[in-house]
């Protein structure tokens, strides 16, 4: 089993933004994967079907990002699942160009504080993550202004485009390895 857990915070005010990327790709995956997100367990919003004959849980924390660590540990730990191979966290990342994808093994938090969450509850840096590129803020703008924004008209066709990306990887990953994943999405937009 696979839980693929994106990160993003629950409130209306923040749907669409770029923080909220990792939501945008669960509901992407719910809508390919005929999966209905309709639980609420583990401090998440959840759904549970199939990718590709493996069984999966997509969850969105609904504790803010700042604390999606809570949520994750739960679900790792409900699930017995091995978090070095059988969990995949989706996120934004400004270091990428906007809908570039990024797929890693293990790394830093990189200053995103889910990740930092998620690596002080999981007690590790080493879980299947894939990055998605929203662009580095513009000079003289505040980073939480600028991840708290929306997407202007000219990024959205990239960003559907992205994360549509981002539910190939998770297959990808989950049918047949991290590698070949990283070997068709690691490269720019």
């Amino acid at each position: 089993m696979y839980i693929i857990v994106g990160l993003g915070n629950p409130t209306r005010e923040y749907t669409a933004t770029r923080h909220n990327i990792g939501f945008d790709a669960i509901t992407r995956l719910a809508d390919e994967y005929d999966i209905v997100l309709d639980q609420k367990k583990h401090k998440a919003l959840c759904g549970s079907g199939y990718m590709g004959g493996q069984k999966v849980l997509l969850a969105q924390p609904q504790t803010y990002m700042n604390l999606s660590g809570e949520s994750v540990r739960e679900l790792v730990d409900f699930y017995k699942i091995d978090p070095t191979t059988e969990l995949i966290i989706i996120y934004d990342d400004i270091s990428l160009e906007v809908g570039q994808l990024r797929i890693r093994k293990k790394g830093s938090a990189g200053g995103h504080n889910g990740i930092k969450s998620i690596i002080a509850h999981l007690g590790t840096q080493e879980f299947l993550r894939i990055k998605v590129g929203v662009g580095n803020k513009p000079d003289n703008w505040d980073l939480a202004d600028y991840v708290l924004g929306r997407f202007p008209s000219e990024e959205q066709p990239i960003i559907r485009e992205a994360l549509g990306h981002a539910a190939k990887a998770c297959e990808c990953i989950i049918t047949e390895d991290v590698a070949s994943a990283m070997n068709l999405y690691n490269k720019k937009a």
